[in-house]
């Protein structure tokens, strides 16, 4: 017998579809997750976008509607772009998110789907690599080193420290989460700035992100990677530099490929729009 509680649930899930765009449909398998939800588009080859810090999934929207024949998986995790925080709410957020994306790919049974991430959806991205690799077919990092703090300059032990102290001093007084959230306004595509992100979950994401070191890792990929890097001439960043740090960090990654774009800031997709989507049409699969 189908209780009134099961017949609510469906009729909410049904009246939740029928508000959903032309060509877009919820996630299917029966996932759910208090950490993300992922919203499908289009049909072909299965394609996972993962925003970076503070960013919402409609970053992805011009690459979707430029680059069609691809069924797009594009997540939205909780507690960015005025998403409520729900499961990210407290604790880690990089590895629990890596494994909640995994947990999509198995109940959804995608097989070899490409996984493309930017900055910390590139970090990870490239820890599903490295961990799962037999649950994807190919990776593209966007503007993301392995070890974060190496773009400075230090190791994660070095930078420890100071990112403790300031995620801390971030975070548990006024002034502290005043300055935070001015600063978040700094991340995420201009257009998102009224979409506010929570600022305790960004000040533990920029926490995870320095503190994460995925080099010892990149040996256990086995599959196809692509990383593209930005360098703006004239930056405070050296060019040269920058390239250094790219190729010294995934230097233990034998199959990876390293892609300059020039005269581009860290938003890539947005800053240089159609070199990037050139860029991601040769690496993926073909098209339906």
């Amino acid at each position: 017998m189908i209780s009134r509680r099961n017949m609510l649930i469906a009729g909410a899930a049904a009246a939740g579809a029928a508000l959903l765009p032309r060509g877009v449909s919820a996630a299917t398998g029966g996932f759910a997750s208090s950490r993300l939800s992922v919203v499908v588009r289009g049909q072909g080859p299965d394609v996972i976008l993962i925003p970076g810090l503070t960013a919402s999934r409609d970053m992805w929207s011009g690459t979707v509607a430029a680059l069609p024949g691809y069924r797009y998986h594009l997540i939205q995790l909780a507690g960015f772009a005025g998403d409520p925080a729900r499961g990210n709410a407290s604790g880690p957020v990089v590895t629990p998110v890596a494994q909640e994306i995994v947990r999509y790919i198995i109940a959804n049974e995608l097989k070899a789907p490409t996984v493309v991430g930017h900055s910390m959806g590139g970090l990870i991205a490239l820890m599903i690599a490295a961990r799962w690799p037999t649950r994807i077919g190919r990776t593209m990092v966007v503007d993301m080193l392995p070890a974060p703090a190496a773009g400075l300059g230090m190791s994660v032990a070095g930078l420890r420290p100071l990112v403790d102290g300031l995620r801390d001093s971030l975070t548990r007084t006024p002034e502290g989460r005043r300055t935070l959230d001015s600063l978040i306004g700094m991340f995420g595509p201009p257009d998102q700035g009224a979409r506010k992100s929570d600022s305790g979950l960004v000040a533990r994401a920029m926490h995870d992100i320095a503190v994460t070191d995925l080099t010892p890792e990149l040996p256990r990929i086995t599959t196809p990677l692509v990383v593209l890097y930005a360098t703006v001439p004239g930056a405070q960043l050296d060019m040269a530099a920058v390239e250094n740090a790219y190729r010294s960090g995934y230097a233990a990654a034998k199959r990876a490929r390293l892609t300059r774009i020039a005269g581009s800031g860290h938003m890539i997709m947005l800053d240089q729009p159609q070199r990037f989507r050139t860029e991601l049409k040769a690496f993926l699969p073909a098209a339906r």
